[in-house]
Formats: C-alpha cells, structure tokens, sequence
C-alpha cells in the first residue's frame, strides 16, 4: 500500500515538475496533455492561451476535434489523422510528418465540456493579437461566447491596442460578459449589464438570464430590467419576421395567383389544372437543369433565366392547346368548365409521373440565390427575396402589357363588352385562346420561382390551387391591384394565424374570415367597375 502510494506521489509531482518546466515551453505544456486529468488539463491549457505561441492553435484545434493522441509507450503527443489500420501522426507544433503508428498504440486524448471552454478561451487569447483582422474578430468572438475573469487583463490590454471599430465593439462586449462572471465591484458589473443589454438577441437573453440565478441580490432590477427590455424587443422583432415570412408567402401565391387571375378574373373560366400549369413549369426547371449540366455547366449559374422563357413557351402551348380543343367549347358553362379542366389536371398529373417518375426532383439553388443575410433581428433569405422581386416585376410587366399594348386593349375590350368588342373588328376567339395561353405561361414562370423553395413533383400543383382562388376572389374578381393585395394579405395573415392556431387549422381559418368577408362584399376588395359588369 504504502509502495502505490509513494508511486502516485511521485507521479504527482512529475506531473507538477513537468508543468513548473513548461511554463515557457509550449511543446511540453502540449506534451503534459497526455498524462493529464480534466482538471490538470485545464490549468495546461490556461497556461497555453497564456504563452502567447500561435503555434500552439492547431493543437488546441485538434484536442477541441477529438484529434490528439498520446503514444503510449512514450506519452508524445501527435495530431492523427485516420489512415485505414493505422493513424498518420503530426508534429503539433510544427506540422511536420511524424510517422504512422497502429491505433492500438495511441490513446486519444479526453474532454469535457469545462475543456472546451477553456479551449475556446484560450485560442481567443492567442489570435486576439493577430495582425489579420479576421482572425482577430474570430478570436473576439470566442472570449464572447466563452466568458471567465481570466479573460479580463488579455482584453484590457488587446482594448488598449485595438484600431478596428467591429473588433473593438466585439472586445467590449466579450469584456463586459467576463465582467459579470467576475469578482469586480457591483457598479462595473452595472456597467456590463447595460453593454450585454445592447447586444441584442437570444444570446443577451441567455447571459443575462444565466446571471440572475448567481448575481448580487444589488443586481437583480438591473438585471431583470434589462431582460423585459430584451424579451419586448425579441417581440417586436419577432412580428417583424412574422411580416417578413408573411410578405414571402404572399409573394408566393402572387405568383401562383397572377395567372388565375386572367383565366379565372378576366374570361371567367374556372380552371383546375392552373396547378398543373405551375407544375410544369418547375419540370421545365429541372430539364433545363439537367441539360446544361450535361452540356454546358459553365451556364448553371444562369439557368433559371434560361428557364423562364422555356417554361413560359411550354405551358402557354399547353395553355392554347387547352383553350382550342376543350375550352373554348364551354364558354358560358362554369361547371362543365371546372370538370373539364379538372380531368385535364389529372391527366397532365400522370403525364409527368410517367415521363419523370413520382418521385420529387432536385432542382438546384444558383449560387447567387442560396444563403441569407441578416437585417437588424431579421434573417433574409436570397431565394425569397429574389421571389418577391420576381413576383412584382412580373405583376408590373403584365400592368404595363394590360395598358399600354395593343393586345391588353383588346383583352379588356373583349372583357368588358364582348358583342361591341367583335363588332368592332376584334377576332374575340383568338383573343380568348392567347389570353388563356398568356396566363398558362406565367403560371410556368411562377412554377420556375417555386421550384426554388419547394418540391418539384406531379403534386405541385395542388399545393397552390386554392389559395390562388382564394387570392383571386379576395381581391376582386379580375383586378390585378386587388390580386397584388389579396396576396400579401392573405400570407401575411397566414402567418400570424400560424403560431397560434397551427398550419391547417391557419388555413381553415383565413377560408372561414375571405367567407364571412364575400358575404358583406361579393365582388372582392377591387371591384370592377363598367356597365357591362354592373349588368
């Protein structure tokens, strides 16, 4: 017994020499990491952090991945690298090759939570000094995120020397968070309050409330003060979003809508397969996908302005084949037009599936549309931002195309009056027939925007076709202002009725209040007005 002790004794205090010898030796604090407890471990890479020897970085990175490892019949430490049976081994000051050892003859190096912290605290320290300003941010950071007194002198002192304005306000932050956890007089830890305050966010949130539970009782209506401040801002930052997701959504069913709108608003034909007109569109998306990406992948990037025109070509053909052979037979028949349409639908539905399969197909974000940003407590994704700019631009295309051309004249004469209209000259058919072709296409541009952010399969369609009525009716049969409104209001309810009331039951709500709406205004928001409508 007394033989085990005296060996741990002196193992003890091999382990205290060793440390005692590596203070100005980071190659042995590093080395000392494989005989070391949690405990020890931490004192270690304290003293590493303190060193100041940027050489030392990989090797913390390499002990925080899981990839330091002790040799067990010397105790030297190596980063490895698996190599099939045996592990290649890295010099973890230098980099240099050290060989190969067998797995069996290395043991990797443990952490712990406590561990991490302290790794992340310690490369703060050592690349807070760094001449790169990347990396200095970086290093900011990680004290940020990985807060103890100890912090304190090395971010006095990189303050002191500081140029840069973000690295400085980072610094602050990072130096009032350690401050909290500190042994400092109250009226500093006051001071840190207000600057956690003025970080914002979730992050603010949980330092200040992990605060509160160990804080100076002195501290506690400065604390909580500054956490409703927080909590009314994440609120209000919060229905900001609401907003946001709901301006998406409405962009979305703007698209899907603006379509229906012609078809539907201005010749009065109840069209069910306008869904699968979108589908189409998408599957447009992913041939010409696939094409330049056998073809000529140097073009991906511009695919889906490749697209647009394709998709529109494509489902306008199917939109004035429609029109001609089926349609046009049952002007002034709503309901054999809703049956006829919705046969239609199932058949371009199983059309696909036999071409391309049930399955969904990927079809891939170009570079410039994947990603987000932040603005202010908001994220902003680039696909739902490029939608909405899509969705307008083609709603002040078809505006303009309305009102201005020579086409639109004739579509809203034949709207408004269609005997007068023929009498004058108009070919009232053909006019019907490119009218319907004209929202088919956009339908399929709109199926080029969707297939960014949805799935692409046969059922495509169906996700889209009610709300599209919807849209429509709300807004005022034929009335592009009333379709551009119906459909950011309609998304933008959609989302706050969300959080509440769930997806579905959201939905079944928005039907239930466009009903009781229809009932005190039966023509929509933007009615027509004329005295062929009147009558």
């Amino acid at each position: 017994m007394s033989s085990v002790l005296a060996a741990g004794l002196l193992l003890i205090l091999a382990f205290g020499l060793s440390v005692a010898r590596a203070d100005d030796d980071p190659a042995s604090l590093i080395k000392s990491l494989g005989i070391a407890d949690f405990a020890q471990a931490e004192k270690i890479i304290e003293a590493l952090g303190k060193s100041g020897d940027i050489k030392t970085v990989p090797a913390l990175e390499a002990l925080s991945g899981g990839d330091l490892y002790a040799r067990k019949s010397d105790g030297a430490v190596f980063i490895v690298k698996s190599a099939g049976s045996k592990l290649n081994l890295k010099d973890p000051m230098t980099g240099a090759d050290a060989g190969q050892e067998a797995k069996s003859a290395m043991t990797r190096i443990r952490i712990n939570n406590n561990l991490r912290r302290a790794i992340r605290s310690a490369q703060g320290g050592l690349t807070l000094l760094s001449p790169d300003r990347a990396v200095r941010l970086s290093a900011a950071d990680a004290l940020l995120k990985a807060p103890s007194e100890e912090n304190l002198e090395l971010l006095d002192t990189a303050l002191s020397k500081e140029k840069d304005s973000e690295v400085k306000k980072l610094l602050v932050q990072a130096q009032a968070v350690s401050l909290l956890t500190s042994n400092r007089p109250v009226d500093e830890k006051r001071a840190a309050i207000k600057v956690i305050r003025g970080l914002g966010g979730q992050d603010a949130l949980s330092i200040l409330g992990n605060a509160a539970q160990t804080a100076d009782p002195a501290l506690k209506g400065d604390i909580d003060a500054a956490i409703a401040s927080l909590q009314h801002e994440a609120a209000l930052w919060n229905s900001a979003q609401n907003i946001t997701y709901g301006i998406s959504l409405g962009s979305v069913l703007l698209l899907a809508a603006i379509g229906l709108a012609i078809t539907f608003g201005v010749m009065g034909i109840i069209n069910m397969a306008h869904g699968e007109m979108v589908m189409l569109g998408a599957y447009s998306t992913f041939v010409v996908q696939q094409v330049l990406k056998a073809h000529a992948p140097g073009l991906f990037e511009w695919s889906l302005a490749i697209a647009l025109p394709v998709a529109f070509l494509v489902t306008a053909a199917f939109g004035l084949m429609i029109e001609r052979f089926v349609i046009r037979f049952l002007y002034g028949r709503p309901l054999e037009t809703l049956l006829a349409t919705w046969g239609i639908s199932l058949m371009l539905q199983q059309l696909v599936r036999s071409i391309f399969g049930p399955t969904n197909q990927e079809v891939s974000n170009p570079v410039w549309m994947s990603g987000s940003f932040p603005l202010g407590g908001l994220t902003i994704t680039w696909n739902r931002l490029w939608i909405l700019v899509f969705s307008l631009s083609v709603f002040f295309a078809l505006l303009m195309l309305l009102k201005r051309s020579a086409f639109g004249l004739q579509m809203r004469a034949v709207t408004q009056n269609r005997r007068m209209a023929s009498s004058m000259g108009i070919r009232t058919p053909w006019v019907d027939a490119f009218t319907f072709a004209l929202g088919s296409g956009i339908a399929g541009m709109a199926g080029v925007a969707l297939s960014q952010i949805d799935n692409v399969s046969p059922n495509l369609g169906q996700s889209y076709i009610i709300d599209s009525f919807m849209v429509v009716v709300f807004g005022g049969v034929g009335n592009l202002w009333g379709t551009l409104v119906g459909a950011f209001s309609l998304g933008i309810l959609n989302k706050f009725l969300e959080p509440y009331a769930g997806a579905v039951l959201g939905k079944i709500l928005v039907l239930v209040l466009i009903i009781l709406f229809i009932q005190k205004r039966p023509r929509g928001l933007f009615a027509l007005k004329g005295r062929a409508v009147e009558a």
